[in-house]
């Protein structure tokens, strides 16, 4: 794992228990492969995931026809500051780590942390 992504609670939860497989996002993405993923604010790598695919951008009716896939709720599709959200940066073989590893944050890394 060479990097890992910056997510935000409640999203990253969601994703290391299964039920979210699309990270949306306001840019796309071309990196592929196995990445760490990192709670917000924690300075704490939670689990790891592939990153296999980036799709978009996403029409509002798309993102409406994949919320099971995103988890986003109808009512929070429609904010302005949710609606910037059009591309899924799409996770597989999630995997959650029993205890959660410390990395050291770079000051100024919001999206990606390159991890050592």
């Amino acid at each position: 794992m060479k990097k890992a992504l910056l997510i935000k609670s409640p999203h990253i939860e969601k994703i290391l228990s299964g039920i979210k497989t699309w990270e949306m996002r306001s840019t796309a993405t071309k990196i592929r492969g196995k990445i760490g993923l990192v709670m917000s604010g924690s300075g704490k790598i939670y689990g790891s995931a592939n990153l296999v695919d980036c799709i978009g951008p996403l029409s509002p009716d798309d993102k409406l026809k994949s919320q099971h896939l995103h988890q986003i709720s109808p009512e929070r599709l429609l904010l302005p500051e949710v609606a910037k959200y059009k591309y899924a940066w799409v996770l597989q073989d999630v995997e959650k780590f029993p205890i959660p590893r410390a990395y050291a944050h770079p000051s100024g890394a919001v999206i990606w942390v390159n991890l050592e």
